[in-house]
């Protein structure tokens, strides 16, 4: 059985923001302050209303697997990068993303054959690594010598990749963790309803370079929207593939390890399976399926009508959101389908995303190409419940947000366009302070 991590006390929220009034009350010299994480309960982590008994009883299955740790017996490495999905998702609460204080470097403590990274930092942000050179995910830990309750790794003696060359070669790209809130909401959007919205404004979109198109599946064509590029298509398909890309945990899903070395291999494989025999259907599933109900039925992050700033300062926010343009992206609302889960059914997303890619320009691209996603394309990120998160941008280059937007605006280089952000960035600096202080309170309010 697997051991049940403790929820841990988060730092205080409060200790990372600033007092709502004094960012109100800058003065134009000074320009707009990003206010912080917000203060106050964590405001998600929960499940959504009005789901059946057996729906929660899976969601509850499906928290006790994420936040568990796992262990060289549940097939953990034989490369990794957390022993755990909860602790990467932590930020404000279990589902959320990166916490302040990052918990990846304990782990060369706990895993002999290890090193810290030099791009992992205690305040800095949970990182995976890419490499521009295969596209893909190079984990950051090995398994190497560690012995645990469950099993022995000594004979195993692959050794972490060279993270400090490829750093000198500029063939690292970092990602953080992406929030899982309200994200069983999200994959109910209907693909008409998302084409209807990226058609929407056409006019005003253009007059403002903003384009964007949708990343799709290469079988049959329809929408895909998880991940920074909207790269996976379904939430089982997420929760498969971050099971084996981040743990080393083989499934049903993907089946493979990532490192066949047979001296690393001390569980049966694929690592993770359905368990036929089990009593109760929510304990039969598999981890990965565990996973995406839990992900399905989380409730989305609740919004404050009156933090930071307060009321009147949000309110005109949010129309400043919408008047700069930012809203053609950050759609702010958009409505699910017809399913058969009640919760989820006709329901209105306030996600502030049109889940569609657009081009970033060179100062954000990544020079990572997924599905239809080139280099300099991202999926427009939801901004429900960015008032709690302490890192911004795909590779969490910042807490400010004040900066997180000035780096929409990016130039073209030879391998990228320009950012379809620029028209709207120049729209906001041409706002008041006063004006640009209402619309960091509003997104800090979300």
């Amino acid at each position: 059985m697997l051991q049940k991590l403790k929820p841990k006390m988060l730092l205080p929220l409060a200790l990372l923001a600033l007092n709502a009034n004094v960012a109100s009350a800058q003065s134009t010299t000074r320009g707009p302050v990003d206010p912080g994480v917000r203060a106050g309960s964590a405001g998600a982590g929960g499940a959504l209303a009005n789901l059946s008994s057996g729906e929660l009883a899976f969601f509850n299955s499906g928290l006790a697997d994420f936040t568990s740790q796992e262990f060289l017996a549940d097939g953990l490495g034989p490369r990794f990068n957390l022993d755990s999905c909860g602790v990467c998702h932590s930020q404000p609460a279990f589902g959320g993303t990166s916490p302040a204080k990052n918990p990846l470097v304990d782990v060369p403590g706990r895993f002999p054959a290890n090193v810290l990274p030099s791009f992992i930092t205690a305040q800095g942000p949970i990182r995976e690594a890419r490499f521009r050179s295969d596209n893909a995910v190079h984990s950051l830990f090995v398994i190497s010598g560690r012995i645990d309750d469950t099993g022995n790794a000594t004979a195993c003696t692959i050794v972490q990749e060279d993270f400090a060359t490829q750093l000198q070669n500029n063939n690292l790209s970092f990602r953080i963790p992406t929030p899982l809130f309200g994200a069983g909401l999200i994959e109910e959007i209907t693909d008409k309803a998302l084409a209807d919205n990226l058609a929407a404004n056409a006019t005003q979109k253009s007059s403002l370079g903003i384009v964007g198109r949708f990343n799709r599946n290469d079988n049959d064509g329809t929408v895909t929207r998880f991940g920074w590029k909207a790269q996976n298509k379904s939430l089982l398909i997420f929760s498969g593939e971050a099971y084996n890309v981040e743990m080393g945990i083989s499934n049903e899903g993907f089946s493979q390890e990532r490192d066949e070395t047979p001296s690393c291999q001390l569980a049966k494989l694929p690592n993770d399976t359905t368990t036929v025999d089990a009593l109760t259907p929510a304990d039969a599933i598999s981890g990965i399926e565990k996973f995406t109900f839990f992900m399905r039925f989380l409730a989305p992050p609740a919004p404050s009508q009156i933090a930071p700033g307060g009321q009147a300062s949000i309110s005109n926010g949010r129309k400043i959101f919408s008047d700069v343009g930012c809203a053609l992206c950050h759609t702010p609302t958009l409505k699910t389908g017809n399913t058969s889960v009640v919760a989820l059914a006709n329901q209105g997303v306030n996600l502030y995303s049109d889940l569609a890619l657009h081009h970033m320009g060179s100062g954000l691209a990544d020079g990572i190409s997924q599905g239809l996603a080139k280099g300099d394309e991202f999926r427009t990120a939801p901004l429900w419940g960015l008032g709690k998160r302490v890192f911004f941008l795909h590779d969490g280059r910042t807490s400010n947000l004040v900066e997180a937007i000035k780096a929409h605006r990016s130039l073209a280089s030879a391998t990228t366009v320009g950012s379809e952000a620029s028209s709207v960035i120049n729209n906001y600096d041409g706002l008041t302070t006063t004006s640009k202080q209402d619309l960091i309170n509003f997104l800090r309010s979300l």
